[in-house]
């Protein structure tokens, strides 16, 4: 049985790319797009001629898929993820933004529902692998900041990335005080501080996401690097999480936790 695809967000460059990996997937179609501003002309931007286009929530009909693929912005995808959940239409969501209360209320309303999904910060395998190093080096290197570069157009800052990998380290991190007494003479210069862990973000045209992490011990330092430079690399995550949320009855966190 075909297993049908509504991809929220079609219209940007994530979106464009989800469309195409569900286009070539034995098994999967696109029968819907969401985006408040596409043109009723499916063809135009690669969806199936059979797709239909919705403008908003509330024009989509019930059991009209089984999968919904979120790259939408950050005002916008914590009620689509919602709407997903309550129609029983399994969100894999690469879209960034939501807060810890939203995410927690998302995964309550999953479980009440039994429906699997997946939240993921980051769907590129370095990007996992650099936080799932991070937090093992956290134990023996507690001074550590975070640098994480974006292209120009990115909506919200830091990054999930960033963020989920500062929470990270911060389960495994020993306790441990910055200098109490540091003065910024220009407001903001430290970044933003998660858990006393800075986190800065640069936002700059060509660069596509890129992420450091800094350690610094005594007499030596640690730095872990991820470089994405193709948009493309994204979608083998999306791929293992249209292949393996219906095997969940709940909404997870991380692409980590599915692989």
């Amino acid at each position: 049985m075909t297993k049908k695809v509504l991809v929220a967000g079609f219209m940007g460059a994530m979106g464009q790319k989800a469309v195409n990996l569900v286009n070539n997937m034995p098994g999967f179609e696109v029968v819907a797009g969401l985006s408040p501003i596409a043109e009723d002309n499916p063809e135009q931007y690669h969806l199936p001629a059979s797709a239909k286009i919705f403008k908003n929530l509330t024009e989509i009909p019930d059991n009209l898929a089984d999968f919904w693929i979120d790259f939408t912005t950050p005002k916008a995808v914590y009620e689509n993820v919602k709407f997903a959940l309550q129609h029983h239409i399994r969100p894999v969501v690469g879209t960034t933004g939501m807060s810890d209360e939203q995410e927690a209320e998302l995964i309550v309303l999953s479980k009440k529902e039994k429906v699997g999904g997946l939240i993921a910060p980051n769907f590129g395998m370095s990007a996992v692998l650099l936080m799932k190093f991070a937090k093992e080096a956290a134990k023996y290197f507690p001074d550590v900041e975070i640098i994480e570069m974006h292209h120009a157009d990115k909506k919200d800052a830091p990054s999930g990335t960033a963020l989920a990998t500062a929470k990270m380290i911060a389960e495994n991190r020993p306790e441990h005080q910055t200098a109490p007494d540091e003065v910024e003479t220009l407001k903001n210069v430290r970044g933003g501080d998660y858990q006393g862990i800075k986190i800065h973000s640069v936002r700059l045209p060509c660069y596509i996401a890129h992420e450091q992490v800094l350690f610094g011990g005594s007499g030596e330092a640690l730095t872990i690097r991820q470089d994405s430079f193709d948009r493309g690399s994204f979608m083998n995550g999306v791929k293992v999480a249209l292949e393996k949320v219906d095997q969940l009855d709940e909404l997870v966190i991380g692409l980590e936790n599915i692989l």
